[in-house]
């Protein structure tokens, strides 16, 4: 059983002896911040940011402080730089990017972390989730909530009709996909006109295809983009986009398909394709259709292998960052590295925790389970790609890498090698400015 946490030191003795329990006589003084305020920004809307909010409460409830979150929706780096320009940062931002993270660390806006926030960290987060939160040496950010983004989601009735089965890798993707097609339901719904979909898709045909170590230095800009590994990912994408009746609509209507409008094109009333691309939170919107049940009748299947490739995961996540260095800031900070405070969320459902030390049995239904697991365990796991770079390339509205893949959707026979020597040159221009 999860204990409450009760301030810095109770806090990090309960995140360090969590196996073994905490001792109720540990308890620091609640009401210690009674009168303090401390707010949070972050993307997050709707029934995320109600349940984060219930997250922020606890902790208030725990110390006496007042906690406001502010939602800057998918602008959250406009509104993070705008207070940041204007002399009034919050408290601590919740920052999808790592390299958005690394260029506030640069530039000394970001707060090291270090005392019990540094010692929650180690505990109960795995080296590798240690390392995206630090920027030269010192640590920066605090993995609240993580993404699988190696699912492929599907009506199980359009599988049934057309007589396939999840496929296993990309060759048994097309097979499968041609199958449907010749029963009479396109493949696949892609939401290419929020553009960061396209993205996910590039990486994680680009793992698969050119290895871990290749995928590593594609994001920190020491592999070119006009590689031939680069070239043949994008190839295999066309390849695949441009096929007949693959791709719900096409080409022209994948462009003009945002990503909540494909989760309703598979598992609406009045569904028009078999299967949608995209992270474990295609879950929530699923649920919001209730047409289709998670688990039965909508399920999912990881993102199909290179033969021999074995599996491997593409993540994202949101990193708790500060940028005060209040004592109630990096109470809070310590608080959202707590199994505690990841138990709060994971059990309402529509969120995955890399924090070792939460008892997955938390999660509300097994899908979830499966997918939380699936990070912990990943053979080879990786984070997306384009949230490691520039923010100009590769980490907002209107990025150069949304922008060139969205281009290439448009028409997706056209020459890849050509669409990599624009993104090579978008690339070029965003890391030398970075």
């Amino acid at each position: 059983m999860l204990r409450r946490w009760r301030g810095t030191a109770a806090g990090l003795c309960c995140t360090l002896l969590l196996a073994a329990g905490c001792s109720a006589g540990a308890a620091a003084a609640t009401g210690r911040y009674t009168g303090q305020s401390v707010e949070v920004v972050g993307s997050w809307t709707g029934a995320e940011q109600a349940n984060f909010e219930r997250v922020l409460r606890a902790f208030g409830d725990q110390t006496g402080a007042r906690v406001r979150y502010t939602s800057g929706g998918s602008d959250l780096s406009v509104l993070v730089s705008s207070r940041l320009g204007s002399g009034n940062p919050p408290d601590v931002a919740m920052i999808p990017q790592p390299g958005v993270l690394a260029q506030y660390a640069a530039s000394g806006a970001a707060k090291p972390v270090t005392g019990a926030v540094a010692a929650a960290v180690r505990a109960n987060f795995s080296p590798q989730w240690q390392q995206l939160g630090t920027v030269g040496g010192q640590l920066y950010g605090v993995y609240f909530k993580a993404a699988n983004k190696s699912v492929i989601w599907y009506r199980a009735d359009a599988f049934a009709a057309a007589g396939v089965g999840p496929p296993a890798t990309l060759d048994e993707l097309t097979e499968v996909s041609q199958t449907l097609v010749d029963s009479g339901t396109p493949a696949m719904t892609v939401p290419g006109a929020d553009g960061w979909p396209l993205t996910d898709w590039f990486e994680n045909v680009y793992l698969q295809l050119a290895g871990p170590q290749r995928y590593d230095q594609l994001a920190a800009h020491e592999l070119p983009w006009t590689d031939p590994t680069v070239v043949e990912a994008l190839r295999t994408m066309g390849r695949y986009w441009a096929a007949p009746q693959f791709l719900q609509g096409g080409p022209k209507v994948a462009l003009q398909t945002t990503f909540t409008r494909s989760v309703a094109d598979v598992f609406g009333a009045r569904p028009t394709s078999a299967m949608l691309y995209e992270a474990d939170f295609v879950t929530t919107e699923i649920a919001k259709l209730g047409v289709y049940r998670v688990g039965s009748g909508a399920r999912h299947f990881a993102w199909p292998s290179l033969a021999g490739t074995g599996h491997m995961v593409v993540a994202g996540g949101d990193a708790a960052v500060a940028f005060t260095d209040r004592p109630v800031t990096m109470d809070l900070m310590a608080y959202l590295a707590s199994p505690e405070a990841a138990a709060i969320m994971a059990g309402r459902g529509g969120f995955l925790s890399v924090n070792r030390n939460l008892d997955t049995a938390v999660y509300p239904d097994a899908t979830t389970r499966e997918l939380a697991e699936t990070l912990l365990h990943a053979e080879t796991l990786r984070f997306d790609l384009s949230d490691m770079t520039p923010r100009s390339f590769g980490g907002g509205n209107g990025a150069s890498m949304w922008r060139l893949l969205q281009a290439y959707l448009a028409a997706p026979a056209s020459d890849p090698a050509v669409v990599a020597a624009r993104l090579e040159d978008a690339a070029a221009k965003a890391y030398g400015a970075a």
